[in-house]
């Protein structure tokens, strides 16, 4: 497990893995994918209060995580620090949508992540229904013994996790 890591020491340390911004498209081969969407509400105010505290790392911070980020707003080159528990997942923010419909961020991981891949935090605005939805898409793979030896475990989590960030808006 990784604890202790200072936000500080994560700059100018490569990403883990080289598919940077495939959460945009087609997600890349040996990773596992995921992909979820739920509608969060409706209309045009609900998609900019749900897009502003998203940008805010809320999808995250909502979802009981703890977040340190060397912006209070997602940008690209944003260094993060997702804290689960005694684990800390050293991350960097690797595009931002900002679009008149969808809002949102991807990071990547960064070495001593017990993942290798990316994610990605959107909120979208369906104009022709008014729907507002939180999505989530991520390609990983274990990068560590541990999160290898527990496997089932970890794969289950992050499914987990994902369900509480799409509620956390």
């Amino acid at each position: 497990m990784l604890t202790g890591v200072k936000l500080g020491h994560l700059s100018g340390k490569p990403l883990t893995y080289s598919e940077v911004g495939a959460t945009a498209g087609p997600m890349p081969a040996g990773y596992h994918h995921l992909r979820k969407s739920a509608v969060i509400g409706r209309g045009r105010r609900r998609f900019e209060e749900a897009a502003e505290r998203g940008m805010r790392w809320g999808m995250l911070r909502g979802a009981g995580v703890r977040v340190e980020a060397t912006t209070d707003v997602a940008e690209v080159g944003a260094e993060v620090l997702v804290h689960l528990g005694p684990v800390a997942a050293p991350c960097r923010v690797v595009y931002v949508v900002d679009e008149p419909d969808r809002r949102g961020f991807a990071y990547g991981t960064l070495p001593g992540h017990a993942e290798s891949g990316e994610e990605l935090f959107l909120v979208r605005y369906d104009p022709a229904t008014e729907d507002v939805y939180a999505e989530v898409a991520a390609f990983s793979r274990h990068a560590t013994w541990w999160s290898r030896a527990g496997s089932p475990v970890t794969s289950l989590a992050q499914r987990l996790i994902a369900d509480r960030y799409l509620r956390a808006l």
